[in-house]
């Protein structure tokens, strides 16, 4: 094997992750070549230095500041906003396009109709209901401004 083969299994020599063949061809060139010895003691160094780091932790009161920050909670508002609108906007067409044909389908019995139609009302009327309850009850919390 030449060097340049050579050198794209060194990094996979030094994790372990290449065949004992492979692993064999690299050992022994490393004892005839100079050039990829020094290669590989160099990046033996890089590895060592890059296995002992580690990412540093923000500090809570760091992370509590950013979470308080008013361009955090415009950017969340917003993407939830659109998320909302565009979920919306499809489920809404969905079950528009679901009734049209289920009710222009003369093979549905009137009856089937009828029931869908009412499940549904009462599926509408009970989700209302309860968005309504969470915005009253969201609007009374008391304790929304403290923090866990």
């Amino acid at each position: 094997m030449n060097c340049e083969e050579i050198k794209k299994l060194m990094m996979g020599y030094l994790d372990g992750e290449i065949s004992e063949k492979d692993k064999n061809l690299v050992e022994k060139h490393l004892v005839e070549c100079k050039k990829c010895r020094d290669e590989y003691d160099s990046f033996t160094q890089l590895k060592e230095v890059t296995d002992k780091m580690k990412f540093a932790d923000l500090k809570e009161d760091i992370w509590a500041g950013y979470w308080k920050g008013i361009y955090r909670r415009i950017e969340r508002g917003a993407g939830w906003f659109f998320l909302s609108i565009g979920a919306i906007i499809l489920l809404a067409l969905g079950v528009f396009q679901f009734f049209r044909n289920l009710f222009l389908d003369p093979s549905v019995s009137f009856m089937i109709k009828i029931g869908i139609a009412f499940l549904a009302f009462g599926i509408i009327v009970l989700l209302v209901s309860i968005g309504r309850e969470r915005i009253f009850a969201f609007k009374k919390e008391r304790y929304r401004e403290i923090e866990k």
